[in-house]
């Protein structure tokens, strides 16, 4: 008997590698645990980690219980992966915050009351205390530097002369024997995560056939870049991030009603819980249609179906009808007499939707900055308290697709 967990996220295009494909869908009948592991570099997620949080949703919706990783120790360290440079390194307090933010964007995507209930682990609790002569004996003796040096992450780096600390070195061996550990402690037979982390994922294999003389398997998520070319969870305005303190829910949802035409079957399967026969047949459905379902489908997963709709329905009087929808985002600004103002470009820069002097000077060049539906010219246009109507609000617009809703106070 086969599982059917590798046909499925094959379907979505959710793999990227694996390390033996045929043999892990019959060890998955019997071994039914798997994890991904987090760093605590910060207390938020962005957009870019939406897809091994989904591949680990599905994980868990086959039966299997998916493990969530923190890296508490390994962040002690830095993963070099990905980086020209060493990670800023946090303190343990900062690391320790952090944690705990994290672990309420995974209950959005996970269950933690199922019988197959996800379960959050540290590797603080092993990492903080290893002896390192032991460590060395143990561990250390199944890594050879020859190997070690035609990882991507140190290649990198040493091709392009810049620095690699020893520390940052030490990550790949921290990693694998995270996956050592869960081997011995949680059954865990399966470690996911990026492409960025097939390197290290086939260390951890590698380790525990060495020293358990047993058979682990790994596979990865692919990178994801949107058809324009821009990398997944970054925008012109900055990151995509997973928590609304951050990013409000309707620019949340406004990122997914702005998907490319190109990008929109494809982010519809990997994105949001549809059935992918019913996917399928909405190919040659209305393109804006299919944005608005992926906008939806996507924000109710993160942050409730509410919210989804109250983001379609602002987004429907902002663009459709012109005028300011009750959960546009918003600035508060203060003006204190009649001939006073505050100039576009300050009050732009303000907004945060967007920082750069110069840009805006652009976009008003091009005619892309509007109040109130009103093309702005000039510059040194000033913001006065006559714009603003009897509820003290104007509306403030950057190109076609960013509003935002500016109060007196």
């Amino acid at each position: 008997m086969k599982n059917d967990f590798l046909k499925y996220i094959k379907s979505r295009g959710y793999l990227h590698q694996c390390t033996n494909d045929k043999v892990l869908e019959e060890r998955l009948c019997k071994s039914r645990v798997g994890y991904i592991g987090f760093d605590c570099t910060s207390d938020c997620l962005h957009a870019g980690s939406l897809l091994p949080l989904m591949l680990l949703r599905n994980f868990q919706k086959f039966g299997h219980t998916p493990i969530l990783l923190l890296g508490g120790g390994t962040t002690l360290v830095g993963d070099p992966s990905g980086k020209d440079e060493t990670r800023k390194i946090l303190g343990e307090e900062e690391i320790n915050k952090n944690k705990k933010k994290l672990k309420k964007i995974f209950e959005r995507f996970l269950s933690f009351t199922s019988s197959n209930k996800a379960v959050i682990v540290d590797n603080y609790e092993w990492l903080i205390n290893l002896n390192y002569i032991s460590f060395l004996r143990e561990i250390g003796k199944h890594f050879t530097i020859n190997k070690m040096l035609t990882f991507e992450s140190v290649k990198t780096r040493l091709d392009r002369e810049q620095s690699l600390s020893y520390m940052e070195f030490n990550y790949m061996i921290l990693q694998a024997y995270d996956f050592l550990e869960l081997n011995k402690k949680e059954n865990c037979t399966l470690q996911i995560g990026g492409s960025d982390q097939w390197g290290n994922i086939v260390n951890g294999t590698e380790l525990i056939k060495r020293h358990s003389n047993k058979q682990a398997y790994g596979l990865t998520t692919p990178l994801i870049t949107l058809a324009s070319g821009a990398k997944m969870g970054k925008t012109e305005s900055g990151a995509i991030w997973l928590d609304k303190k951050l990013l409000s829910a309707y620019d949340y949802w406004q990122f997914w009603r702005n998907t490319d035409d190109r990008d929109v079957i494809k982010f519809l399967k990997m994105f949001t819980d549809l059935n992918i026969d019913e996917i399928n047949k909405m190919k040659n459905e209305d393109i804006n249609h299919l944005k608005i379902k992926l906008a939806n489908e996507a924000t109710s997963l993160l942050h409730g179906k509410d919210e989804a709709l109250t983001a379609e329905k602002t987004a429907k009087k902002t663009f459709e009808e012109n005028s300011l929808g009750e959960n546009l985002p918003s600035v508060d600004i203060q003006i204190n007499s009649e001939n006073s103002g505050i100039n576009i470009i300050d009050l732009i820069v303000l907004s945060k939707i967007e920082s750069s002097k110069s840009e805006i000077k652009r976009l008003i060049k091009g005619k892309g900055i509007k109040i109130n539906n009103k093309i702005i010219n000039d510059e040194k246009f000033l913001i006065q308290r006559e714009l603003f109507g009897n509820d003290g609000n104007l509306k403030l617009s950057i190109g076609k697709k960013r509003h935002l809703k500016v109060k007196l106070i």
